[in-house]
């Protein structure tokens, strides 16, 4: 005889519900990128449209980064820690395989057993976490999902590389995912090419860089013109296909929040989904650098905080990135 299995007794809907971000002290600007590299401000300027970027310095770790984050996005909801039920953490710069920062960060928040993992989903990886934390409380798994985009990439950064020394910076942003009442999350458009996994790499791994002599130390490289022409013109399909997912068009948006890799990819797919004008586009590239799984929820932070954007905006969200993997969805903003 076949059981029957009592259905999910989840919320209808999941929305986001408080937001936080923490920049690193340490401002660095051009400048002294330039130290090690030959080339000049207005070519990383044009290159890129970073000026600064913020590097964490050494008590700024992943986890006491992800903690500052967390405890603003939990004020921001305003909850409490206990009644977190996830923790999801995105990161590529955490470097211990095992146990999951998640479960460090989610003891010192003070949440009562909740689950706890990390995932690796380079840029695309806050993205992949917002729709995981959305089929946790639909499911009824969690009531409050707490999801985190961490990265300390200055320690992934080769300094004398003149194609990446200029653009990666730290920080971490977190977010509050809990239950609606009405749609305020649409359906994720995610997907990988691992045919071109190659493009961004590190170039060896922590465990047997000891052994290697060819290499100073493991770091991020990338193919950057490959990168480039796959966001500029496969990243605005998949941003497009999360507009039609969610039944809305590019003139319902208000505002536009892509991973903040590069400004010239950014406004080429601002042009190329022909976004009217009214519409907020987040250039925190600009002062922040290329985070990767945080620089959506620290640009969302910005916007909020600035006025930019407001409670209540459709947004449309879209991370790219090594793998390649990319998820774009439509979200309602807290």
């Amino acid at each position: 005889m076949t059981a029957k299995i009592k259905p999910s007794k989840g919320s209808p809907h999941a929305r986001i519900l408080g937001v936080g971000g923490y920049r690193p002290t340490r401002v660095v600007p051009n400048e002294e990128i330039l130290k090690h590299i030959d080339s000049s401000d207005e070519w990383i300027r044009s290159r890129s449209g970073i000026s600064t970027r913020h590097w964490a310095g050494p008590d700024e770790t992943v986890a006491e980064m992800s903690l500052e984050a967390a405890g603003k996005a939990i004020a921001d909801a305003g909850i409490t820690a206990e009644q977190i039920g996830g923790v999801i953490v995105s990161t590529v710069s955490h470097f211990k395989q095992t146990p999951a920062v998640a479960t460090d960060i989610a003891h010192r928040i003070g949440a009562n057993k909740p689950a706890a993992f990390d995932i690796s989903a380079g840029c695309a990886g806050f993205t992949y976490g917002l729709t995981l934390a959305k089929g946790m409380i639909t499911d009824g798994s969690a009531e409050y999902v707490l999801v985190i985009g961490v990265e300390r990439l200055s320690d992934l950064t080769d300094l004398e590389d003149r194609a990446t020394a200029f653009l990666f910076g730290d920080g971490a942003g977190a977010v509050v995912v809990g239950p609606g009442t009405e749609p305020a999350m649409g359906p994720t458009v995610w997907g990988s090419e691992g045919d071109k996994s190659e493009t961004i790499k590190q170039t060896v791994a922590w465990d047997a860089y000891r052994d290697r002599t060819d290499v100073r130390f493991p770091a991020i490289t990338q193919e950057g013109q490959t990168v480039f022409r796959w966001a500029v013109f496969e990243m605005a399909k998949v941003a497009q296909q999360a507009l039609d997912a969610a039944g809305i068009t590019a003139d319902d948006l208000d505002v536009f929040i892509p991973h903040q890799a590069n400004l010239r990819i950014i406004d080429s797919m601002v042009k190329t989904l022909k976004l009217p004008e009214h519409v907020t586009v987040a250039r925190d590239i600009e002062t922040t650098g290329n985070t990767s799984a945080a620089s959506i929820p620290l640009a969302l932070e910005r916007l909020l905080a600035t006025g930019q954007a407001k409670s209540g905006d459709t947004a449309l969200v879209i991370g790219f990135g090594a793998g390649l993997v990319y998820a774009a969805t439509v979200v309602t903003l807290p």
